[in-house]
């Protein structure tokens, strides 16, 4: 990863006039490895000052609220405790995280797996946080009890009246960890078509890569523990939440045999793109448009994006 510093310096120099700001945005996706909203940036192409063109602090702040739920979930699965009250406060309204505890993991290796993925999470609010300064958004309400439970039952994984807790066991971790890193993939390669400057392009394709990364893990350790149905079933609701009208997930299974899927593309061999749009689906747990709140997102964003 870049150092913070250089971060900083690439937004006050880019930071001129509001041309070359958004030429800015366009040029480093959303700026966070984990943020599943990096598609964002092609909320707008047009040039001129219109209110449809985020501001780079509105975009960042997106990023963050989107950070602080990665966060949450694997610091509590990794140590069984949420972030530390100093990385919460900001603007708006600041919400407290219902659910979470520590993951009784029995493979050392997997308990492993889910603290380094976890301090690369938070490492990326404390990223985040130091970018956008005093106009940094506190942590929202998040929901990781009944958010789970509702996206099992949609997705079929439980029955109606049934639990969900992602943190009662190895497997449901990682099938809850599911739920979050393909989107980020998806999102930041929505992303790639707007990024020209080749050092914006080369920070952005490592915040991508780290992205692939803890999502490749995932996949491996679910096909690897047998949760090939499971998972299925959950990527084809993601994908039904999206609303984007074709199929841009895939399941870590293809065909009758059990045949390994663990990295997603088209026939291409390319990974998916997804918009801002359906990306808010996904994590507000609600397909369609105008969408304020829900899923894991029980009061909405902070910030000014915020709506589907």
């Amino acid at each position: 990863m870049f150092k913070k510093t250089l971060l900083v310096d690439m937004i006050t120099r880019s930071s001129e006039t509001p041309a070359d700001r958004r030429n800015f945005l366009r040029g480093m996706g959303l700026l966070s490895a984990g943020a599943v909203g990096a598609g964002l940036v092609g909320a707008s192409t047009a040039e001129s000052a219109s209110a449809a063109t985020p501001s780079e602090g509105s975009v960042l702040n997106f990023a963050l609220n989107l950070e602080y739920l990665e966060a949450e979930f694997y610091c509590y699965a990794a140590y069984g405790h949420g972030l530390a009250d100093a990385l919460a406060t900001g603007t708006g309204t600041q919400g407290g995280v219902t659910g979470g505890h520590r993951v009784p993991f029995k493979s050392k290796a997997m308990r492993y797996y889910a603290e380094e993925i976890a301090n690369d999470e938070i490492n990326h609010v404390k990223f985040l946080r130091t970018a956008l300064g005093s106009a940094a958004v506190s942590r929202p309400a998040i929901n990781l009890q009944d958010s789970f439970t509702g996206a099992a039952v949609a997705a079929g994984v439980i029955k109606q009246g049934e639990t969900f807790d992602p943190f009662s066991s190895e497997a449901f971790f990682l099938l809850g960890a599911f739920l979050f890193e393909d989107v980020g993939v998806t999102a930041y390669k929505g992303a790639a078509p707007l990024i020209t400057t080749p050092a914006y392009l080369e920070a952005a394709a490592g915040i991508l890569a780290v992205e692939a990364y803890h999502s490749g893990i995932v996949r491996t350790l679910l096909y690897e523990n047998g949760l090939s149905a499971p998972t299925n079933l959950i990527s084809d609701a993601r994908d039904a939440l999206d609303g984007a009208g074709s199929d841009k997930d895939q399941g870590i299974t293809v065909g009758s045999g059990g045949r390994a899927n663990l990295v997603p593309t088209d026939a291409n061999s390319i990974a998916f793109s997804r918009s801002p749009q359906e990306v808010l689906n996904i994590v507000y747990l609600t397909p369609g448009t105008g969408v304020t709140k829900g899923g894991f997102y029980p009061a909405g964003l902070n910030g000014e994006i915020a709506t589907s």
